[in-house]
Parts: C-alpha cells; structure tokens; sequence
C-alpha cells in the first residue's frame, strides 16, 4: 500500500534550520573564495578547500536538517551511517572540483557553464544518495519529472553560487547571494522531496522497528555543524577580510600613488608618509 509521507513533521522547524546552515555554508564559502581573490600571495588553495568544505558541509547538513522532519506514518524510518557519511564525502568532494575550476581559472562562460554542471550534479547526487541511504519497510518511489527539476535547480544553484563566488567582493552584496543560494538549496531539496513516494510492505506477522532518525542524524550533524562554526571564527578573524577589498585594493595602487613612474618609491613621497606616522 502507498505511505502517508509527511515532509513537515516539526512544522517551519526543520525548513527554517535547514535554509539557515545553507546560507550559513553558502556565506562562508563566498567569502573564503573572495579571500583567495583578494591577495595572490594569499595560500589560495587553502582558502578555496576552506570553501568547499564550508558550503559542501551546508548543503548537507540543510539535507538531513531537513530529513529529521521527514516521517512515513506506516512504517518507522532509519538511516545506514556508511552511506550518509559517503553522501557528505561527495558534497565537499564536488563542490571541491567546481570551485577550484572557477577559482583557479576564472568565471568565463564555458568555465562556468562546466563547472556549475558539474557542481549541480554532485549536489544532486549528494541528496538522492543520502535519500538511499533511508531503511524502512518499504520502498521509495520517484517521480521523473519531479526528479528532472530538481536537478535543473541543483545546477542553476551551483551555477549562480560559483559566479557569485570570483564575481561578488562586498560583504552586504555576499550575504545577500548566500541568502539567495540558500533559498535555492532548499527549493531543490524541496522539489526533490515533492516528487518522493513510499509503497510500505504488508505489515502483516509484526511491525518494523528501528532508531528514530535523530539517534544517528543529530551525532552526525554535530561535526560538519561545529566545523561551519570554526570556519566562521576563521573568516571572521582575517585581517584582510575584516579591513575589506579597499584595504586590497589601496596594498596594490600603493607603488602608482608613491611613484608617478610606477617604480620605486620617492624620497619625498617616503619622507611625507614618514611624517604622517
């Protein structure tokens, strides 16, 4: 017989959380990326893999926020722990892989267009594995189309996130594009959940018992959570993003204001800076 699926079992909770760690990771990844643009001289693969660990941990961390208010009325939902781990492993891993292409090669159109393909994929990829990674007393059924637009969402996310990455420097105009990329996230996990199905198994002969969804979920959540947080601290404490791009901008027109020639610095522009100290 089919399922009663509820998506919603906490109500706003559970979607109000997820959408707040996808922004968060969202946030943190855009600014690490802008960080890696900001000085050359920076470790900027450093600074990237700090990205794509960060907005790879919110997006996951949104799924399975998320999936704590998923619930089957007939039959009690579990979770196996080598797959959800695997799914996470393939959040930061691709997002990995999109990042660095447009962070070490920039944002031209073919670039972006493969980068955020191939981002978008591995987000999709990401939910539909840690959705396989559900046990219950059943079997779970989707939707083609449903499918189909949630993967379309997955990559014009991915997209719209990787140019807002090597394109946006403000930190208002960053915040906005995590709100934005938050809200994207969460509609193609959404969209992906409106096109799920559950055909339960004859119950008959006894019933299906297992853990709750929050005895795995929760321990689970708490590392990439407490790593987000750590990563905010790191952003937040860089004297470069803390001073802002001017701070940049002024370190790399500093030799042409000094020296009309571009060269060397004058004396006199030496001795009045001297002087203002």
């Amino acid at each position: 017989m089919d399922g009663t699926v509820d998506g919603f079992r906490y109500g706003a909770v559970t979607p109000v959380a997820a959408y707040l760690m996808a922004c968060l990771g969202g946030a943190l990844g855009l600014r690490c990326i802008v960080r890696s643009l900001l000085d050359a001289r920076s470790f900027r693969a450093g600074w990237l893999a700090l990205g794509a660990a960060s907005i790879g941990c919110g997006i996951w961390t949104m799924h399975f926020i998320a999936m704590i208010g998923f619930h089957v009325e007939e039959t009690r939902v579990r979770y196996d722990a080598a797959t959800t781990v695997l799914s996470l492993v393939v959040a930061v891993a691709v997002v990995g892989v999109g990042v660095f292409i447009v962070g070490l090669r920039g944002a031209s159109g073919a670039t972006l267009a493969v980068a955020g393909a191939l981002t978008g994929l591995g987000v999709a990829g990401m939910h539909y594995l840690g959705m396989a990674a559900m046990r219950l007393n059943g079997e779970v059924g989707y939707d083609p189309v449903g499918v189909a637009l949630s993967v379309l969402i997955a990559i014009g996310a991915a997209t719209a996130a990787l140019w807002a990455a090597v394109t946006i420097r403000g930190f208002l105009t960053s915040l906005g594009a995590s709100l934005v990329m938050g809200v994207a996230v969460s509609g193609m996990h959404y969209t992906g959940m409106a096109a799920v199905s559950v055909h339960v198994h004859d119950m008959t002969g006894g019933t299906w018992e297992g853990d709750s969804p929050t005895s795995l979920l929760l321990p689970m959540l708490l590392g990439p959570v407490v790593f987000l947080l750590l990563a905010g601290v790191v952003v937040m404490f860089d004297p470069l993003l803390v001073l802002g791009e001017r701070s940049a901008a002024s370190r790399r027109a500093a030799p042409a204001v000094n020296s009309p020639a571009g060269g060397r610095p004058s004396w006199r522009a030496a001795a009045s800076s001297a002087r203002e100290r």
